[in-house]
């Protein structure tokens, strides 16, 4: 089926890199927005957009009611999902399906089977593809995982079987921790997933994670886009992304590409997947053993590096893969050959936060944004001056991406992005990332998913110079309401929260 209008059932960057795709390829646009979300950047770039509730997601991104209605009303006869909300939903997919329109991600079928943690590891079992020792039972009673957990040995991390992002997962390093872990881990399960199971499995101890970007058509072929290196992560919240791994494949700890791809093949057609989807790994710092962690059935918010370095638009083939045309890609692409890989690429993930003050959310207005301009770097945001950063939804405002013929040069360039970054009306996590970026073992690639709760335990914000104060503070005390305003005669005389001022 073709594609004669799209609707991305999401919000924000993601929906506006949707929508940026979608447009290059004539296909008409369709965005979806709630209370919250009215006077969002997506909503003005669609070619259409439909109200469908309240603010808080329960009311609006998570109905699939309401993301039908809007199909129905506007006339599109496809859905992205982009990722959060709605994009794992086995019943969304189904429902979309039962109403004639494409989704674009993975059938309901294959979603049941590697959605969930669980599935998924039951699905690797029968398919020989490495993992931890662990509990993956559906419906396990706390007893059983408590049982579990002294089987293994401890440490044992528990994970709820539903959702990522690092929501529902604790470490338990002893007996006496283990029911108040459980307690938390399945609140906060319930809460985010509306689903509450569990699974329990060795801790390996500060691995590297090594997710492989893969996507699948119709026709029984598999193409491996190579490996994101994910380690640099704060409470399992990746943070820096980058691809290829900083992991050598010649060192003796240097992973098994070529094992990684082929288990990732044998997983996606065992599932009957069709679609771009991420397997996850851990990676053993000391043997470069891999062992699969899960499957996050749709797009990631790192897709952006592994574009860059293959040069393709994973979008734009999730969009002819769902309306059943085969993978035309260089061949070298479709079979792993890494002499495909051009340069390098990292990206950070901006986030509306104050590190100096324990990590805690910065919601409000955005009354002042400026975005870099250098050669080699890739901004994607749905966030600009004049908009506001709500406490409904996810806190990343923004992700910088940026590319190099190595990893040093991305780096370079990155940090040189990052300076020249700039937000007022919120406070934002770019001092602390740059900080990262520059530290001796992020350049030396020595890092693992310990790397910051190691290196960064406390992280103090470097003092600002005065003339930025100065701005921002007359950028505050400047952001008046309209009825408080005088037109301004010209540019020389806004009074906006910008002036322009003359050089001698």
């Amino acid at each position: 089926m073709k594609i004669t209008k799209l609707l991305v059932a999401n919000r924000g960057e993601i929906a506006v890199r949707v929508f940026r795709t979608s447009k290059a390829l004539g296909i008409p646009t369709v965005a979806v927005y709630s209370d919250a979300d009215r006077e969002a950047v997506h909503v003005g770039l669609a070619d259409e957009a439909i109200h469908i509730g309240g603010s808080a997601p329960a009311e609006s991104y998570l109905r699939i009611d309401a993301i039908l209605e809007a199909c129905a009303q506007s006339g599109a006869n496809a859905v992205h999902p982009g990722y959060g909300f709605l994009s794992e939903r086995d019943e969304f997919s189904e429902a979309c399906q039962k109403s004639g329109i494409l989704f674009l991600g993975p059938p309901a079928s294959a979603m049941r089977r590697l959605g969930g943690k669980i599935e998924a590891k039951t699905l690797a079992v029968e398919s020989g593809v490495p993992i931890t020792s662990g509990f993956f039972e559906p419906g396990a009673t706390d007893e059983a995982l408590r049982s579990a957990a002294e089987r293994i040995g401890y440490p044992v991390m528990l994970k709820a079987s539903a959702g990522g992002g690092g929501r529902g997962m604790r470490i338990v390093r002893s007996p006496q921790e283990f029911s108040d872990a459980l307690a938390l881990a399945k609140d906060e399960a319930a809460k985010g997933f509306g689903d509450d199971a569990m699974m329990v499995e060795k801790l390996v101890v500060d691995p590297r994670h090594i997710e492989v970007q893969f996507i699948a058509d119709s026709h029984g072929q598999v193409a491996c886009l190579f490996e994101r290196e994910c380690s640099i992560q704060r409470r399992h919240q990746k943070l820096i992304e980058e691809a290829p791994s900083a992991l050598p494949l010649d060192a003796p700890s240097g992973f098994d590409w070529e094992g990684m791809q082929a288990s990732v093949r044998r997983l996606s057609l065992a599932a009957g997947y069709v679609g771009a989807g991420t397997a996850e790994f851990m990676v053993d710092r000391e043997s470069g053993e891999f062992y699969f962690l899960e499957v996050n059935a749709r797009l990631q918010v790192e897709h952006p590096v592994t574009e860059v370095i293959t040069g393709l638009d994973l979008v734009e083939l999730q969009i002819r893969v769902a309306e059943g045309e085969k993978l035309d890609i260089d061949p070298r692409l479709l079979g792993g050959d890494r002499s495909a890989i051009n340069g390098h690429s990292i990206e950070v993930r901006i986030v509306a936060e104050d590190p100096a003050a324990g990590f805690l959310p910065s919601i409000g207005k955005i009354v002042g944004w400026a975005e870099p301009r250098h050669p080699g770097i890739r901004f994607d945001t749905g966030f600009a001056a004049g908009r506001e950063v709500s406490r409904f939804y996810d806190s990343m405002i923004a992700k910088v991406i940026a590319h190099g013929p190595t990893r040093e040069a991305a780096r370079r360039r990155l940090v040189a992005a990052l300076l020249d970054f700039h937000v007022l009306g919120v406070k934002t996590n770019v001092g602390y990332l740059i900080d990262v970026l520059n530290h001796p073992g992020f350049i030396a690639g020595t890092i693992d998913t310990g790397f910051l709760a190691r290196e960064f335990p406390a992280w103090v914000a470097p003092v600002a110079p005065p003339q930025l104060s100065l701005i921002a503070g007359g950028a505050v005390s400047t952001n008046q309401s309209k009825s408080d305003r005088k037109s301004p005669k010209g540019a020389w005389d806004r009074t906006d929260g910008w002036r322009v001022f003359a050089l001698k």
